[in-house]
């Protein structure tokens, strides 16, 4: 899977999630889930089931604390896609 495709699918889970709009225009490996979506923490649980559901993949709960920003998310889904 292509770097764009993951980072599009990663935008397109975390969207119903965001409470901050503009965020969503600036979207890039830069974004921060909590500080430029405002995405909450409880949500952020959800996004990551979700993430596990659109690429098949099991995020461990260290991954999961590190998942701060989407090129950590791109980077993490990389590497879980390419040892799967």
């Amino acid at each position: 899977m292509k770097e764009k495709e993951i980072l599009n699918a990663i935008k397109k889970i975390v969207t119903p999630y965001t409470q901050r709009q503009e965020g969503l225009e600036d979207f890039s490996e830069e974004t921060d889930f909590i500080k430029d979506l405002e995405v909450n923490s409880a949500n952020l649980v959800d996004v990551i089931l979700d993430v596990e559901d659109e690429f098949n993949i099991e995020i461990d709960n260290e991954s999961m604390e590190g998942m701060l920003t989407v090129g950590d998310a791109k980077n993490i889904i990389e590497q879980k896609l390419a040892s799967a």
